[in-house]
């Protein structure tokens, strides 16, 4: 089996917050593949179904973000599944918004989502997905900004293609394809042109 979580905050108040992407991915997915609707499981709004052949669970933890390797971990004892069968998608601060790259292991980077799951997982060697949003340009601006949601304008230049097409090839993922993952979302969902300071 694999596990295909997505970070973010639960409750309406967080919905559209740019630290939830990863939440509105997992929404497409289960979407996308008929999967049954979401159930209460593990700390989590939970599903499982197949997609390509793989049995998949989906989970979107309940926990809050920076607690959610507790959920992630539940799920993970329950069904045995190794850690390199685990996938998560996240909001990635230091990747332009619209750009992602996967990655298997490293740090966490200083993301509260992250380093909760390597704590409770005891092992970085999971595989993340990392959805860019930009950067704010000041650290003390961070908190503020990825609690701030995506602007009408933002969802219409790049958001709703991008989570669309972060599902449509959810199967190249699963079948350790990330390259051709990468470039199916450069393809589909390219990343808006960086805005310019004029003056």
């Amino acid at each position: 089996m694999k596990l295909i979580v997505g970070l973010g905050n639960p409750g309406k108040k967080y919905e559209e917050n740019r630290h939830n992407i990863g939440f509105k991915i997992i929404d497409k997915v289960l979407e996308d593949n008929n999967f049954s609707g979401f159930k209460e499981k593990f700390q989590s709004h939970y599903s499982e179904g197949r997609i390509a052949g793989e049995k998949v669970a989906l989970l979107k933890p309940q926990t809050y973000m920076n607690e959610s390797g507790r959920a992630v971990n539940l799920a993970k004892a329950f069904y045995k599944i190794e850690p390199s069968s685990i996938f998560v998608f996240h909001d990635e601060l230091d990747l332009a918004p619209g750009k992602l790259r996967t990655k298997f292991g490293g740090g966490h980077a200083g993301h509260n989502g992250l380093r909760s799951i390597q704590a409770c997982l005891g092992t970085p060697d999971f595989n993340r997905i990392r959805c860019g949003i930009g950067h704010p340009g000041h650290k003390d601006r961070v908190h503020a900004y990825v609690l701030g949601d995506f602007s009408k304008a933002e969802k219409q230049e790049w958001v709703d293609n991008y989570v669309d097409t972060a599902a449509r090839f959810i199967d190249l993922l699963l079948l350790g394809q990330e390259g051709d993952y990468m470039t199916r979302m450069a393809q589909h969902a390219p990343a808006p042109e960086p805005k310019t300071k004029e003056g």
